[in-house]
């Protein structure tokens, strides 16, 4: 067993253990968003699947237009016309016009388009007082070509590109399994919300913090409930937990004597890690239990969180194959101080604002204090030993859960 690592030591080891591949299974395109596809997209069609047109308006030959102005109209014959879907069945010809519609085919025989907010009708003509341009025309293929790939194995399926794969014309698509992911919690002190709160005790918030971390993450959410913190207990729950791709628990790795789950995992599976040099979620532990990986958080609500976003979540991205990383750190100009800590790297909840790139405390920092979490939008990073003071340039990691 490993144990004071890095944070990037601890990620390494923990991304090693997303081995394999996931299943894969078919589901209708309305049941796929925020799957992770399984396989490469190539479009099945061109779109446009000809040449139309970006705007309403009159499709004519530019060189009849040429000269048009407010005082010098071009006066053209209108033929016919062009709505999206029922396209004009003859040809233009000089001296010629078909109304259009935004998305109608161009006529043959047009090679340009003039707005219809520059023309005026005049019974079976049109007045052009601006020339007529090929640019509002959209080329055969200007947005996808058939046979060539657009979408690829590993890519999340948001909503434009569920929207592009409907576009390509695919009613159904492969996607990944969701990994199936245990969270069990331990401690005696520990009760499901709805229940009497004991003198002492606290409301189970990590089972569902981690089941709407999961979930965010791609992830299937299998809830174990709660167990005390005794030995037998802690060794049945984890070993009837059934068929996991991961197992979480919060609480009971730390170094307490009540802190049970380490101790069993030492025992009965293998510690491949524990404790990292970092703040909040320095007891983590990374375990095998029969083959299945255990990443053991701490039970403090806020190292819960913080520890399952900056391994669990990069962990289910690997095992998903996904092309997006799990998180995108940037820097923004610190409007707070923030407090380093000796040997260790700090995540410090803080606000983030995008569009001033700069960041301010949550205020009170404790791992207890959930609220930093709910109503935070960011980890602000502190390298080891090192504070931030108010106005210096800080990285940010962005919690992307966080609508």
């Amino acid at each position: 067993m490993r144990t004071n690592l890095s944070v990037e030591e601890a990620l390494a080891l923990v991304l090693a253990e997303a081995r394999g591949e996931l299943g894969v299974e078919e589901v209708p395109l309305r049941e796929a968003y925020g799957r992770v596809l399984a396989e490469d997209l190539a479009s099945r069609v061109d779109h446009p699947d000809q040449d139309d047109t970006a705007v309403d308006g009159y499709a004519c030959r530019e060189e009849d237009t040429w000269g048009a102005s407010g005082d010098n109209p071009v006066r053209l014959r209108v033929i016919g016309e062009s709505p999206a879907g029922r396209p004009f069945a003859g040809r233009v010809g000089k001296g010629e016009a078909v109304a259009v519609y935004t998305g109608a085919p161009i006529p043959p025989g047009a090679n340009a388009v003039v707005r219809v907010e520059d023309t005026r009708r005049e019974g079976e003509d049109v007045l052009l007082f601006a020339p007529a341009s090929p640019k509002d025309i959209r080329p055969k293929g200007d947005d996808l070509k058939r046979g060539e790939v657009y979408l690829r194995r590993g890519d999340l399926l948001t909503p434009g590109r569920l929207g592009l794969a409907a576009a390509m014309g695919y009613p159904r698509l492969k996607v990944f399994r969701r990994p199936r992911v245990g969270i069990l919690s331990t401690g005696d002190e520990v009760v499901e919300p709805g229940e009497p709160l004991p003198f002492g005790g606290v409301y189970n918030s990590n089972a569902y913090s981690l089941l709407g971390l999961v979930l965010e993450a791609g992830g299937e959410p299998v809830l174990l409930g709660k167990v005390a913190d005794r030995p037998e207990e802690v060794l049945a729950r984890l070993e009837a937990a059934g068929p996991l791709d991961l197992l979480l628990t919060s609480g009971g790795v730390s170094m307490g004597e009540y802190d049970v789950v380490r101790k069993v995992l030492e025992e009965r599976g293998e510690v491949v890690f524990w404790k990292v040099k970092q703040q909040p979620g320095g007891p983590l532990l990374l375990a095998r239990l029969g083959g299945l990986p255990v990443l053991g958080l701490p039970g403090n609500p806020v190292s819960s969180m913080v520890t399952f976003f900056l391994y669990g979540r990069p962990f289910l991205f690997r095992l998903l194959g996904r092309t997006d990383p799990p998180y995108r750190p940037l820097k923004a100009r610190a409007l707070t101080p923030f407090k380093g800590a000796k040997g260790k790297k700090v995540f410090r909840r803080g606000v983030l604002s995008v569009a001033e790139k700069t960041v301010r405390s949550t205020g009170n920092q404790s791992s207890g204090v959930l609220r930093s979490m709910a109503f935070g939008n960011a980890l602000v990073v502190l390298p080891p030993d090192q504070d931030a003071r108010e106005g210096e340039e800080v990285e940010v990691i962005p919690l992307t859960f966080v609508p």
